[in-house]
């Protein structure tokens, strides 16, 4: 009898880690970026904001942004988005202060962010950030008055 108690709580346990997982899939270390590399909208508002700051090169790779001086690549998940993004990016510096977004939709549900994140990875950028746009741009940006075009 114990031991059927023993293994009922370990399939539990099992169980609900398993749901976890499936239902925060962002959370579950698969992404390509590290918790470090996402970039709150109110830190990049900042910096827009302030004129005596670097600015970094902003990169739209969803279907059109509105973000104030981002640069638009078009869908990283189709192929014309990736080969935008990958020629715009053999002309900077391997150190380039850049931000990546989209906002499409929610953060987990993304299907440009993954693989734009993955491209810079690959082509070996040490300073790239995803701007953490948890719902969508409108919501995290728009709508909080952030700079936009």
């Amino acid at each position: 009898m114990k031991n059927k108690k023993i293994s009922f709580v370990i399939l539990f346990a099992i169980t609900i880690i398993a749901f976890a997982f499936t239902k925060f899939p962002f959370q579950n270390g698969n992404d390509p970026w590290a918790e470090k590399q996402l970039m709150t909208p109110a830190d990049l508002a900042k910096i827009l904001n302030d004129s005596k700051s670097k600015q970094p090169i902003i990169l739209s790779i969803g279907f059109g942004g509105g973000i104030k001086g981002s640069i638009e690549m078009g869908a990283a998940k189709e192929k014309e988005g990736i080969k935008n993004l990958k020629k715009e990016l053999t002309k900077l510096p391997k150190d380039a202060d850049i931000v990546i977004y989209c906002g499409c939709c929610p953060f987990e549900h993304c299907p440009n962010i993954r693989p734009a994140f993955q491209l810079l990875n690959e082509m070996k950028f040490t300073n790239h950030k995803l701007l953490n746009l948890s719902h969508n741009l409108k919501t995290d940006w728009i709508d909080k008055g952030y700079p936009d075009k």
